[in-house]
């Protein structure tokens, strides 16, 4: 009797106390809504499969995206899913895109483990062959050190409607996951469903490029953690 009680009093005390925070964020309002009509933004789309995941992909070729490689796998299910349930809207606000077009095929990173994502960080990357054509596209940045300005852009979980981006924010350093491939830090706001989204950076002439793809959120403050783009290349030059 006296373990219910305090089963109860637990449960009423987290009620109480409101939903836990979302990991990523930090403190205040950092993300403000993009036009998806406005470069660089029609080359970011939603990914969705329907009952399984809300994620953000970036457009490389006019038939080719990046995403995170954890976004098309469904745990649910205990497998990969079906190319043709991958959904990528261009453009895409509050029910409205650009364009459409479904997945024909994907690749994922070698040595990524959906069931341990922590440890194959480095590899929580996907590239997805389209069934139809996508004309805005990003181009993949070098290699901007810690401290260069970067944006973080995407559809999260508490705004999937819209795209929303952090422009007031930096990389802050690099590290490898346990099997020594490389991963980008950032101090970028950004949450749930923004995994597969793009960290830019401006060229020279004011160009956005793509820096890095985010996969993961921090879990106590503003930041997370992205592929960089030289690990893009190289899944790219892979047959």
């Amino acid at each position: 009797m006296l373990m219910a009680i305090a089963v109860l009093a637990g449960i009423r005390a987290a009620m109480a106390a409101g939903p836990l925070p979302l990991p990523g964020l930090g403190e205040g309002q950092r993300r403000l809504p993009v036009d998806p009509r406005s470069p660089p933004w029609p080359a970011v789309a939603r990914l969705q499969i329907p009952g399984t995941a809300r994620c953000t992909a970036v457009l490389l070729a006019p038939r080719l995206a990046v995403t995170a490689a954890h976004c098309l796998y469904a745990p649910r299910l205990g497998g990969w899913v079906q190319a043709g349930a991958v959904h990528v809207l261009a453009g895409y606000a509050a029910g409205s895109f650009l364009r459409h077009a479904t997945a024909l095929s994907y690749r994922i990173a070698p040595g990524f483990d959906p069931r341990d994502t922590a440890a194959t960080r480095g590899a929580d990357l996907a590239v997805v062959t389209l069934a139809a054509a996508m004309p805005d596209t990003l181009a993949l940045a070098g290699d901007p050190p810690p401290g260069t300005p970067v944006l973080l852009g995407g559809y999260n979980q508490d705004r999937a409607e819209v795209i929303v981006a952090d422009r007031h924010c930096a990389i802050t350093g690099r590290r490898a996951d346990p099997g020594g491939r490389p991963l980008l830090l950032h101090d970028c706001a950004g949450t749930r469903g923004t995994s597969g989204g793009p960290l830019l950076v401006q060229a020279p002439d004011g160009t956005p490029l793509l820096a890095g793809l985010q996969v993961a959120a921090r879990g106590d403050a503003a930041g997370g953690v992205a592929i960089p783009a030289a690990s893009i290349h190289r899944m790219l030059a892979q047959p």
